[in-house]
């Protein structure tokens, strides 16, 4: 009962948080960090301990699906060479430097464990990078790049971090056989991820009902990355790849399917997020509760590999933009100050906390894991210096650089393909037997709301903030009308409900049509 009491105080404290950041314009993830480390040493917060084997299952799976539902197979034909570079070379070079930054600088640290530390703190995560990058003035391609190399980079940190707690578990050491574990491992969760969408597509379209077809995106994530763990392939791969291809196969008639999925997985992740923070502050709470004054010692280690973690990145990203050479304009990084950008969104979030609290607390033989203290406490400096001050001083960054950006092209290719959008709709229904069944009244009503598609699709608000505000103050005061006017009827069909005579199973088909109607406006 305790357990789930600090469940549901995490949740509320979630919604909380992320409300209280919408008004200071400040991103959730840091706040969360910052409220679940203060309210984990209130007295009342009850002493829970969850299983480290249970941790990645349960926060992985959702956040990863959730974060490829907004990417596609076609960003990553296009962001290849990046994601080879920043998702697999870049973590393993992280993890190299951490682990002999680890190792030298604390001798009690073993180094299968100090290996373990590098994987833990080298992924970036696209969550944040998203909650972060994704609230300031920043270059598309800029920030396609992080959440691409977000959504792999965990793949070859967990196969790293596995190996290395393997090693740790028995008092063996991590060889070479990782590279092989990992290709072996990616070329498997790919085929298995392109039979689970597969799968869920085919039932999808057995089953008529759209609240159980959304459900099976729920259980989805979680089947695949399962049965890719218990078959020794990646788990991460597995429910990115089951995402993407999904997203892939979805038809152009869905849209009520996908509106829901969307304003589902938004509360999955917010929620799932929330509560990954709110137990990485109960742990805090242990380990100065057990380390005491001790604690002083772990600053000069801990400081150092936060160090490092920054500093490989910008040294990895000016590597990257030294190699582009003559092709630097079709590259990321393609200036210096994309390459500081870039190098200071390095921020890590879930994955580093999911495989922080993994670390197993003893080891094979019963005794307690030595240096479990260290590794929980640099994980959290680690995020407090790429989550906390990006976070804080990205927008000033952004200001002082003044990137240049590629607005004017980008809003004429977004208007060339708003204008094809319409017309390709226009003809549509004059060709639709159906129109041409609808009273000349109504045809009209049609043809002037898909003559006005374009200007919805085609609107640019980054590129003139004025024009923003106006067109949201314009937008605001139309959606305040709709839904006084939709209120109303609702308020007029709850009346006729309680009626005599009324029919509330009718009057209930009434509403749930109003509902709809809604979406449809909005949309």
């Amino acid at each position: 009962m305790e357990f789930l009491l600090l469940l549901v105080g995490l949740l509320f404290g979630t919604v909380l948080v992320a409300g209280l950041g919408e008004r200071i314009r400040l991103p959730y993830p840091i706040l969360m960090l910052v409220f679940s480390a203060g309210a984990a040493f209130l007295p009342f917060i009850p002493e829970v301990h969850i299983n480290p084997e249970l941790i990645l299952p349960l926060f992985l799976p959702p956040l990863l699906y959730a974060a490829a539902q907004r990417s596609s197979w076609s960003i990553f034909r296009l962001r290849w060479r990046s994601l080879v570079l920043l998702a697999v070379l870049l973590v393993v070079a992280t993890t190299a430097a951490v682990a002999s930054v680890a190792w030298l600088m604390v001798p009690t640290l073993a180094l299968p464990v100090a290996i373990a530390l590098g994987a833990i703190v080298a992924p970036p995560d696209p969550v944040a990078v998203e909650a972060v990058a994704g609230k300031v003035k920043m270059r598309r391609r800029l920030l396609t790049v992080l959440q691409t190399e977000g959504l792999f980079n965990d793949a070859m940190a967990i196969v790293i971090f596995q190996a290395a707690v393997a090693a740790a578990m028995s008092g063996g050491e991590v060889g070479w056989d990782v590279v092989p574990k990992f290709l072996i491992g990616a070329a498997g969760a790919i085929v298995l991820g392109l039979g689970t969408a597969w799968l869920v597509g085919a039932l999808n379209r057995f089953v008529p009902d759209l609240v159980a077809r959304s459900a099976t995106t729920l259980v989805a994530p979680y089947a695949v990355y399962l049965l890719a763990e218990e078959v020794h392939f990646s788990g991460v791969v597995a429910v990115v790849v089951t995402a993407l291809e999904l997203g892939r196969r979805a038809r152009p008639q869905d849209s009520e399917e996908r509106l829901t999925r969307t304003a589902f997985w938004d509360v999955v992740e917010l929620l799932t997020t929330g509560v990954a923070f709110g137990l990485v502050g109960i742990e805090m709470r242990y380990i100065i509760q057990d380390e005491g004054a001790n604690l002083l010692t772990f600053i000069p280690g801990i400081a150092a590999i936060c160090a490092t973690v920054v500093l490989v990145r910008f040294v990895w990203m000016m590597a990257m933009f030294k190699i582009g050479g003559t092709e630097r304009k079709s590259k990321t990084p393609g200036s210096l100050k994309e390459v500081l950008v870039l190098s200071w969104c390095g921020m890590r979030g879930l994955a580093t906390l999911a495989l922080a609290l993994a670390l197993p607390a003893t080891m094979a033989n019963g005794q307690p894991l030595e240096g479990r203290n260290f590794v929980i406490a640099t994980a959290c400096a680690v995020l407090i210096t790429t989550l906390v001050l990006p976070g804080l001083t990205l927008p000033a960054l952004m200001r002082a650089l003044k990137l240049p950006n590629d607005h004017a092209a980008e809003e004429h290719k977004q208007r060339s393909l708003a204008r094809r959008a319409e017309k390709v709709a226009l003809e549509t229904m004059k060709r639709s037997a159906a129109a041409a069944a609808l009273p000349q009244k109504r045809r009209d009503a049609l043809a002037r709301r898909m003559s006005s598609l374009h200007t919805i699709l085609e609107a640019d608000l980054e590129a003139d903030p004025e024009k923003m505000l106006r067109l949201k103050q314009i937008l605001t005061v139309m959606d305040d009308v709709q839904r006084e006017a939709l209120d109303a009827a609702r308020s007029e069909m709850l009346k006729a409900r309680n009626e005599p005579g009324n029919d509330p199973e009718l009057v209930d088909r009434v509403l749930r049509r109003l509902d709809l109607r809604t979406v449809t406006l909005d949309q």
